[in-house]
């Protein structure tokens, strides 16, 4: 287990944004934080601190938690590939998908606690009664037992799940059962990722949020973001004066690095044209090779200067995902079958993950340059690649699946897949956007506005505020029923 070194983020500026009554609420309670949590501290554990939604979430999240005044500490498990491989089964069968069939018997069990018991090991060391332990997605749930006995108020969040269960989904939460019944509180993006047996006392909803000024969002100048992708050798711009520099997490400078080749197999985008745009990890989940096949089959319905560019992480640098290598390189087989013309007009990318801002640079750069951006998940536990081009005033073609269908409002926000296999569906989608260009820039108007008032950071942390005030209220009262029973 690591730790990941947080640098404290003012507030001040994300209230910039804000209404002046949403600016003074959240005042309010940042000194309540303050307050409450004086003396004690916050730990965040996950499985990675690069790669994915969950990763860049607490990122930004912690940074505003520290800039606030408040103790928190992020750790990063510690796992073996065999854990990991257990931990993407539990991963696709909590979305209600099969993944690699493996088992989820006696060993896998046995295998799953011995890497978190080594983890706990350091964990309980640090960890204090009254401290809060925030877990992360099935990798962590394991923990919430074991940590009991600190006297810390633990709380399982997870960022994934599926509106209906199914047989899959079960034998899912039947493993992760045992491990999280003993936790205080748990937390899902929608209500109905939360299995039947779960209590509503402890059941929270809090959805995920972006923050504005991260490399991955911040405002860019066009002249900016063409610099960034020709020196990236990911378009071929015009030269012209934009800068190659960006701010990284901690304030200081970073600079775009040239000379790399991030797009795979063939050329860059060409310099006229528009872009389709998918960026996720190589994940069964996220459909690129859907994505790939919808858009090369119905090439001809669509305008002659569009291209595709599916781009993901560098698979060597996305320790918790065993699965994307297999991914992206069915992806390349795909790409490699088109006949040449088609071929032409794909274009597959890995970004580094050497260097995470950059990375998220690179990503805000490509959203701001595309079009159109898509996000054809087959199943999606909430979707930040969703709210990230929703807030650039992207107009957005997405999966009407999980947290996508709380993000776009179908036809006003963006426009949803009612079915994300309708290959036919998915291209028509397109054109709608791609021929009508006044109709694409009314659905990127609403879908920032819809962003600025429900998916900024403010609404996260005042949420975590009362979550945490809630905890530490009912461990008050039992306290004092304790002290009744017992005659003091």
């Amino acid at each position: 287990m690591r730790e990941v070194d947080i640098d404290a983020v003012s507030l001040d500026r994300l209230a910039t944004l804000l209404a002046p009554e949403r600016a003074a609420r959240l005042v309010r309670y940042v000194e309540r934080a303050r307050e409450l949590l004086a003396g004690r501290t916050i730990w965040n554990v996950n499985a990675t601190a690069q790669g994915g939604g969950v990763a860049e979430m607490l990122q930004f999240l912690l940074a505003y938690t520290k800039g606030a005044g408040v103790e928190t500490r992020w750790l990063v498990l510690d796992g073996d590939p065999a854990f990991f491989a257990i931990t993407k089964r539990l991963h696709n069968l909590l979305h209600g998908m099969a993944g690699d069939g493996g088992p989820l018997g006696v060993a896998e069990q046995r295998h799953y606690s011995e890497v978190l018991t080594r983890n706990h090991d350091r964990l309980e060391s640090m960890v204090r009664p009254g401290d809060i332990v925030l877990l992360h997605d099935p990798q962590t749930a394991g923990l919430a037992g074991m940590l009991r006995e600190t006297g810390a108020h633990i709380v399982w969040r997870c960022h994934i799940g599926r509106d209906e269960p199914t047989e899959l989904t079960e034998i899912g939460w039947a493993f992760l059962r045992p491990h999280l019944e003993a936790a205080d509180a748990f937390i899902f993006s929608r209500r109905a990722y939360a299995p039947a047996w779960l209590p509503d006392d402890r059941l929270w909803v809090i959805p995920p949020s972006l923050d504005p000024f991260s490399a991955k969002n911040t405002e860019l100048s066009p002249a900016d973001v063409d610099a960034a992708l020709r020196e990236a050798s990911l378009v071929n711009t015009s030269k012209n004066r934009g800068s190659l520099r960006f701010t990284r997490r901690n304030g200081t400078p970073g600079t775009v690095r040239g000379h790399r080749r991030l797009v795979l197999d063939g050329a860059p985008v060409t310099r006229g044209a528009r872009l389709v745009l998918q960026v996720s990890r190589w994940d069964r989940l996220k459909d690129m090779g859907g994505v790939l096949r919808g858009f090369a089959e119905h090439l001809d319905d669509l305008p002659p200067d569009v291209h595709l560019m599916l781009v993901g992480p560098d698979v060597q640098g996305v320790s918790d995902d065993p699965e994307g290598a297999e991914v992206l390189a069915e992806v390349r087989g795909l790409w490699q079958a088109l006949p040449a013309r088609r071929r032409s007009r794909v274009h597959l990318a890995c970004l580094p993950m050497d260097d995470i801002d950059e990375n998220a640079h690179l990503v805000n750069c490509l959203q701001r340059r595309a079009a159109v951006v898509v996000q054809k998940s087959l199943v999606e536990g909430f979707g930040l690649t969703v709210t990230e081009p929703m807030w650039k005033a992207k107009p957005v073609v997405a999966s009407a699946v999980g947290g996508i269908q709380d993000q776009i409002i179908d036809g006003e926000s963006g426009l949803l897949l009612r079915d994300p296999t309708d290959l036919d569906s998915f291209a028509k989608r397109l054109q709608d956007v791609l021929v009508d260009e006044e109709y694409a820039r009314r659905l990127g108007t609403a879908a920032r506005s819809r962003v600025r008032d429900l998916y900024l950071g403010d609404r996260h942390l005042t949420q975590y505020v009362d979550l945490f005030e809630q905890l530490y209220q009912q461990a008050s009262d039992r306290g004092a029923g304790e002290g009744t029973g017992s005659g003091h």
